[in-house]
Order: C-alpha cells, then sequence, then structure tokens
C-alpha cells in the first residue's frame, strides 16, 4: 500500500545489537498499523476517513545503541502540566531497570540547561531519586520558555557524551527538536533526538489525547461546580471560570459535557458577538430571566478577534487578550443599564489545574509515553514523537504534527454534543470573515478592559 504522507521515522543506522530485554512482544518495524484518520488532521476535504500506515511502537529485537556504553538525557520545556514527572520516571525506571543504561541525565531549567552562560548544573536521574516524584505536580528538572541556538544545544551535547536526548514538551518543543534534530544530522552525529509530546490544551496534531489533559478534565469540573454553586447561592447569580485553551478548547469542551452544569461555553475556535439581539449580553439576560443563575466557562483565548494583536512571547505565543476581564466589565455595564441586579464570581482555577499530580489514567498513561520513548530511542530511531492514535501507542515523524495545531472542528458531532449540553444559541457565532465588526468592537472592549483594571 502506498500513501502519500510519509509517516516512517528517521534510523541513525543499522540496528545490529541484541537487546537485553527479558521475554516480550517484540515490534517489527515491517509490520505497519493501519489507522483511519480524519481528513482535517492532513488540512484535506472531508471525504472520508483516510487509512494511513504507522509503526507500531514497542520493543525492538536489535538495538542500534549498546546499553553499557549508552548516556541519555531528559529536559522539559515550556509550561506545567499533570504528569511531567510520570514521564520522567518512566523514562529513568525503564532505561535502568530494562536496558541498564550507565546514566541518565536531567537537564535543568529547560534548554536554557544546555547553555553554559545560565549556570545551571545537570542533574543525575537515577532509580532511588524519582521513584516518588509522581506523587507530585510540575517537574523535578524546572522548565523555561524561549529558543536558543541549535549549535550551542549540540555542542553542550557533544561535550556531555550525550547520545540520546529526550525532549518533553509542547508544540514548540517539537518544532525545537526537529531544528536540533537537523543540526545532529548536519554534522553526521550519531544522536537520538525523542519527542514526548506534553500540552494540556490536548492540541497536538495526531496525537488522541496528551497526557494531563484528563486530569486538567478532572480539575475543570471541580472548578465548574462551584461556579454552578455560587451561581445558585444569589438572586441572578452569574458562574464564570476561566480554563486554559489559547487556540484549541477541548478542556473547556470537555469539561462542559462532563458536568453538565454550564449554559455558555466559549472557546477560541467559535467567534461570537457580545451585542445585538443574538450576542452573548442578551441571551445570558434571556437565561437569567427563564432560570435566575448561569453558567459561563471561557477558554483564555476565546474571543481573541475582539482585540488588537499585542506580541509574542518567548515562546512565539501570541500575547492574548484578557478575555475573562472584558467579559465581567461588559456584563456588569449590561445589566447596569437595564437596571437588573446581578451576582458575579469569578474563578480562574488555571495554574492550579496545571500544577496538580496526575490522576491514575494519566499515570498509566504517562507510564507507557515513557517506556515506549525508550524503546525507540535505543532502536535508533531521531526526529520523532511517541503518540496515542485511536488507542493505539505509534512512532511519528516530528514533521507530521507540527504542521498544523489540532482544534475544535465546529461543524464536527462532538462541538454539537457541546452546544446540546449547554442549549446555547450557534446564532451567537459571528459568522463573517471580514473585519468590521472586530475592529468596530476593539476599541469599545480595550476600554472596558482597562475600566476593570482600574
Amino acid at each position: 500500500m502506498t500513501q502519500k504522507y510519509n509517516t516512517s521515522t528517521q534510523k541513525i543506522g543499522p540496528a545490529k545489537v541484541n537487546s537485553p530485554l527479558p521475554a516480550c512482544r517484540f515490534i517489527d518495524d515491517q509490520k505497519l498499523i493501519s489507522i483511519n484518520v480524519d481528513p482535517e488532521m492532513l488540512d484535506e476535504e472531508d471525504n472520508g476517513p483516510i487509512s494511513m500506515l504507522f509503526e507500531g511502537a514497542g520493543p525492538r529485537k536489535k538495538l542500534y545503541f549498546d546499553p553499557s556504553k549508552t548516556k541519555c538525557a531528559i529536559v522539559t520545556c515550556g509550561g506545567l502540566c499533570p504528569g511531567i514527572n510520570d514521564v520522567i520516571r518512566a523514562i529513568v525506571m525503564e532505561a535502568h531497570h530494562n536496558y541498564n543504561v550507565p546514566s541518565v541525565l536531567g537537564i535543568r531549567f529547560g534548554l536554557q540547561g544546555f547553555i553554559p552562560d545560565y549556570g545551571h548544573p545537570v542533574m543525575e536521574l537515577r532509580p532511588e531519586n524519582v521513584s516518588q516524584i509522581h506523587e507530585f505536580g510540575g517537574t523535578i528538572l524546572a522548565s523555561s520558555r524561549g529558543p536558543q541556538p541549535p549549535e550551542d544545544i549540540v555542542d553542550a551535547m557533544e561535550r556531555m557524551n550525550i547520545s540520546i536526548l529526550f525532549m518533553i514538551g509542547g508544540d514548540g518543543t517539537m518544532k525545537a527538536a526537529q531544528v536540533i534534530q537537523e543540526e545532529v544530522t548536519r554534522r553526521n552525529n550519531k544522536m537520538s533526538i525523542v519527542g514526548i509530546p506534553k500540552t494540556i490544551d490536548n492540541d497536538v496534531n495526531f496525537i488522541s489525547k496528551t497526557f494531563g489533559f484528563d486530569t486538567a478534565v478532572e480539575k475543570a469540573t471541580e472548578a465548574i461546580r462551584c461556579a454552578h454553586t455560587e451561581a445558585l447561592g444569589a438572586p441572578n447569580g452569574i458562574g464564570m471560570v476561566k480554563l486554559m485553551g489559547r487556540e484549541s478548547g477541548f478542556i473547556a469542551a470537555q469539561a462542559t459535557i462532563a458536568l453538565q452544569e454550564v449554559n455558555f461555553v466559549l472557546i477560541p475556535e467559535f467567534s461570537f458577538e457580545l451585542h445585538g439581539d443574538n450576542g452573548l449580553l442578551i441571551q445570558l439576560e434571556k437565561r437569567l430571566k427563564a432560570r435566575g443563575h448561569a453558567v459561563i466557562v471561557v477558554a483564555e483565548g476565546a474571543g481573541q478577534e475582539l482585540f488588537e494583536r499585542k506580541g509574542a512571547d518567548p515562546s512565539g505565543n501570541i500575547i492574548l487578550g484578557d478575555i475573562s476581564s472584558v467579559l465581567r466589565a461588559e456584563i456588569d455595564e449590561h445589566f447596569k443599564q437595564k437596571n437588573i441586579s446581578i451576582t458575579l464570581k469569578f474563578i480562574d482555577p488555571s495554574y492550579i489545574i496545571r500544577s496538580v499530580p496526575a490522576n491514575s489514567n494519566d499515570r498509566v498513561y504517562c507510564g507507557f509515553l515513557g517506556q515506549h520513548a525508550v524503546h525507540a530511542a535505543m532502536a535508533g530511531k531521531t526526529g520523532m514523537l511517541v503518540s496515542m492514535l485511536h488507542d493505539r501507542f505509534i512512532y511519528l515523524p516530528l514533521s507530521l504534527t507540527t504542521h498544523k495545531r489540532r482544534t475544535i472542528n465546529t461543524n464536527s458531532n462532538y462541538w454539537g454534543s457541546v452546544l446540546a449540553s449547554t442549549g446555547q444559541s450557534m446564532t451567537m457565532r459571528n459568522e463573517s470573515t471580514g473585519l468590521n465588526k472586530g475592529s468596530r468592537n476593539c476599541s469599545r472592549v480595550q476600554t472596558a478592559e482597562n475600566t476593570q483594571k482600574a
């Protein structure tokens, strides 16, 4: 079977070393897994699922690296996410106990840890000092944002005699892994670069669910439940919860379906009007008149068409306008003009959610991701990441996952289920592709935001 898209992973060289693993089911690179994927993953027209062949994840009978002479390193980049420590622990335990790798280094404070000018010491990772880290949130290696020169990173890897680098991070980290791999290839070095995608937003293409997402949804529902209680506790009570989701609203959508107490959910993929007969404010007014309370869930990246662009952060992410402050100010002003008394309670659990330990489901998932990453690296695979797609663990080239960000299809049955849960009107959506409405609203929104801060 031939296919349009290349799903094969790059290899450093022929694998000739016998695996030291005990009896297990070894995976044959030649026996590929057929999986039907959604056309939107490939920016194709929706003519039905596309069948693609992928490399199955798991141990190989032959290795490229001699385990007794291999040194590994782990680096964590970007924002925190439940489960990072679980992945670190799984990598260390697999490398030490099953492959007998003599050394695994922890690179401190993200890619800065490779740059001598920052002065961050490396950390020796051993089973005894990682055995309990899955009980804690965050990352024992700490993290940082922003790019570092790939030449300096590879220089540092050469100095430390690192053969394998595991990079745990989001979309920006996977792009950095590509650039580092290109520099390694340019120098004709025999180093393996393996990515484990980490993003609480669940927005990595070709991955059904990123680790930490399940925990994030669980914690988000707790905040929504509290907002619902607050809304019920006062006449015309409004509970508003802000959740993470810069460009993809999966946490907000999934938590909404999970709890069934949300009346309006706003996500980056669903543009909406504030004013007018079909705008959010009028819809909210109707809800309060009918039921006396309302719950609003808003993803941090929702409503950005109402703002002027504010530049980018060190990681290249667009700096977002504070949509929750705008909504609170606009809601207060709307009901003040209508002489309607409301009580609005706002909850932002974002930093709590991303800092908690992983739940049981995510712990199991993280364990498999770490183990499969080690299997791939020891077999000499590079420039790739570990993915779970439709309940199958597979290996993917980085290039296949970094060309676009995964988002919610607002024409899908999934989003239809969200709308059915909330009961909100599709007519809230601004279907116009022009900039007139966004530009007209911009100055008013900015004024409201400044008033709120004052």
